[in-house]
C-alpha cells in the first residue's frame, strides 16, 4: 500500500466523526498509522514512509502544518498517532495537556537557518552575518518568513535577528507566513527578495540559492522532538522505532537534517513551562 498525505484541515474535519465510529471498539489490524509532521520534514518523512510501507506493507498517512497547528489539533482531539515537531516548546506545551504517550519523546533531529534570494538575485554586495551589518539596505522589498507569533522556523528566525541586532530593522518588512515551506515559495516565485528557511528546505529547491547561514542560538537550538500521542495505535510504535532506525537517519541525513541525540528533554513541562504562545489561525492550511 501507498503512503498518503492529507492536509490538516481534513484531519480536523474528520476527528469527530471518527471519534464516533471508533467508539468502543479497538484499532483494527489494517488502519493506517496517522503522523503529524512539521512542514520541514515533508520530503524526507514522505520518502521514509514509502519505504517503510515497502517493507511492512504498513500504510503511514501523513499531514504536514506548522508545528502550533498540529499541536492544537491534537489538544483538540485529532486523531494522530505520531508526531514529529520542529519545535520543543510546542511539545512541551502537548506534554501538560498530557496528549503524549509517556516515555515515548525524544529529540530526533537537528537543524538551521539561512537566508535565500531567487536564483541569480542574491544581494551585491554579499550580507554579512554581524551584528553591525545595515540588514535594512540590503535588498529591496518584503522578507519571507514563517509567521515568528507562532512558528517555530519564524520564532527561531526572529531569535537569530535580535541577537544579531537586525529585528528592528526587519520587522516592518515580513511577509508572514503560516509555515516554513509557504516561506520558501514567496522565494522562489520571486514575490519577496528575501526569505528565512531551514537549511534542509533551501535544499529541497533549484530556485532559489542561499545567501547567509544564520547563527544558531545556543539557547534555543532548533531540535525535532517526535513522540506517540496518549492515544496512539499499538503498531505505531514500530514506525517510530524505525524513524530511530538507520535506515531512516541515512534518508534525513542526505536531506540535509543532522540526527539530534536520542535522549528525552532535560527538563520537563512540571519543571520549566513554556512561555506563552500566541493563538494560532482558526483556519489551519498550511503545508501538503
Amino acid at each position: 500500500m501507498n503512503h498518503q498525505v492529507r492536509s490538516p484541515l481534513r484531519i480536523a474535519v474528520l476527528s469527530l466523526a471518527f471519534a464516533v465510529v471508533t467508539c468502543g471498539r479497538g484499532w483494527t489490524s489494517d488502519e493506517p498509522v496517522l503522523v503529524f509532521a512539521a512542514a520541514s520534514t515533508s520530503d524526507a518523512l514522505a520518502e521514509i514512509a514509502k519505504a517503510y510501507t515497502a517493507e511492512t506493507k504498513v500504510e503511514v498517512t501523513l499531514s504536514f502544518a506548522a508545528s502550533s497547528t498540529l499541536a492544537k489539533q491534537i489538544e483538540n482531539g485529532a486523531p494522530a498517532d505520531l508526531i514529529l515537531s520542529a519545535d520543543e516548546q510546542w511539545m512541551d506545551d502537548l506534554d501538560q495537556h498530557h496528549a503524549l504517550r509517556a516515555g515515548s519523546r525524544a529529540n530526533l533531529l537537528a537543524n538551521h537557518l539561512v537566508l535565500v534570494a531567487p536564483k541569480g538575485k542574491a544581494p551585491s554586495p554579499a550580507i554579512q552575518v554581524a551584528s553591525g551589518f545595515d540588514i535594512a539596505k540590503a535588498w529591496n522589498g518584503r522578507l519571507a518568513i514563517a509567521d515568528p507569533s507562532h512558528v517555530p522556523a519564524g520564532i527561531y528566525a526572529q531569535a537569530a535577528f535580535t541577537e544579531l541586532g537586525w529585528w528592528d530593522a526587519v520587522k516592518d518588512r515580513l511577509a508572514p507566513t503560516l509555515d516554513v515551506r509557504a516561506a520558501l515559495r514567496l522565494v522562489e516565485t520571486g514575490e519577496t527578495g528575501l526569505g528565512v528557511v531551514y537549511a534542509t528546505d533551501a535544499k529541497t529547491s533549484d530556485r532559489i540559492e542561499v545567501v547567509a547561514l544564520l547563527p544558531d542560538d545556543a539557547r534555543q537550538p532548533i531540535r525535532y522532538p517526535v513522540a506517540l500521542t496518549m492515544n496512539a495505535k499499538p503498531r505505531a510504535q514500530a514506525f517510530l522505532d524505525y524513524l530511530r532506525d538507520e535506515r531512516a537517519s541515512a534518508i534525513f541525513t542526505r536531506l540535509g537534517f543532522e540526527m539530534a541525540p536520542l535522549v528525552a528533554p532535560a527538563t520537563t513541562p512540571a519543571a520549566k513551562a513554556p512561555p506563552p504562545r500566541a493563538n494560532t489561525p482558526a483556519d489551519p492550511r498550511a503545508a501538503h
